[in-house]
């Protein structure tokens, strides 16, 4: 028997009741959504109009920044109507559209992290020749590069989801989550499984390999080098290695709590692992690099006084 139903809307299950503190969550997400856009934009506005910045790091840095705001708007925003709202239900297009968002802003965040571990392996070991194999042009078809191969890459997951028949609507999280969806189809989800399996080892091949690499060469490098060049390597490295670690465990806590029971964890426990990495990786990176990078401080701090030496 056939118990299949078009679905025009998914409810959200994993939200509780919580009272008047909804309005305290409230309170919370906003101040961070706000956080992240002006800490993001900031910088995105610094490395645009200051030329000294118009360098390959830069360059992969301000793409970063872009996919941290194209993530968070998918997510942040809708957990603050969500937090206030008593239905928690999602009309299906949205949550199709949140889905191809969260999904494409992870795989360019990665990507983008592979990219500049490159970068810094040409800047290490190769010094007199980056400007020379780092060109602007070659930079930027790299950015574009890795922005479409991730919209393609989940066109297609996303399109086997869409064409799936669903015998439910009930989503334990507190967003939409392609997993999820599959689970809830009673058609033949083969095809999605086999291209699911196939679009993780290409989400996570793809990336790793040239970060290995790169890291590898850096170390083979700063192994036999003077103090001063692994000096410089540590200090160019160490944003790096610290923004691609905390996204990866984000998304390892992510994929844990997808794929394994997880209900003797505290419910709040399981919502906070299951944003970390579309809340913390965007507030993470502009503290990380903005704090730490003393060009972006230097521009950011001529961008302010000469604002202020205009309007005076």
């Amino acid at each position: 028997m056939d118990n299949s139903t078009l679905f025009i809307s998914f409810v959200l299950s994993a939200y509780e009741n919580v009272g008047l503190l909804k309005y305290l969550y409230f309170t919370i997400i906003s101040l961070l959504y706000i956080a992240i856009v002006f800490a993001n934009t900031m910088l995105i506005v610094v490395i645009s109009m200051e030329r000294k910045l118009h360098q390959p790091m830069y360059l992969f840095l301000c793409s970063l920044f872009v996919n941290e705001l194209y993530g968070s708007a998918a997510v942040l925003p809708f957990l603050m109507v969500q937090v206030l709202s008593d239905t928690h239900v999602v009309p299906a297009h949205y949550c199709y559209l949140q889905i191809y968002i969260i999904y494409t802003y992870a795989s360019i965040e990665f990507c983008n992290l592979a990219a500049m571990a490159y970068d810094r392996y040409v800047s290490i070991c190769y010094p007199l020749q980056y400007h020379v194999i780092m060109t602007s042009n070659r930079v930027i078809m790299i950015i574009m590069l890795l922005w479409i191969y991730s919209f393609i890459k989940f066109s297609i997951t996303l399109s086997l989801s869409v064409s799936l028949t669903m015998c439910g609507n009930t989503i334990n999280k507190v967003y939409c989550n392609n997993y999820s969806l599959v689970q809830l189809a009673c058609s033949d989800t083969t095809v999605n499984n086999y291209y699911g399996l196939f679009g993780i080892v290409l989400s996570v091949a793809v990336p790793v390999i040239p970060i290995s690499f790169s890291y590898i060469k850096i170390l083979g490098i700063c192994l036999r080098s003077s103090k001063e060049t692994r000096q410089k390597a540590l200090s160019t490295c160490t944003p790096h290695l610290a923004s691609l670690i905390n996204f990866s465990f984000g998304c390892c806590f992510e994929i844990l709590q997808s794929r394994f029971d997880m209900t003797h964890v505290p419910a709040v426990l399981r919502i906070i692992i299951s944003l970390y990495f579309l809340v913390c990786q965007p507030l993470f990176n502009p503290v990380l690099y903005g704090f730490n990078l003393s060009t972006i401080k230097q521009q950011c701090k001529t961008l302010f006084l000469r604002k202020y030496a205009i309007q005076g």
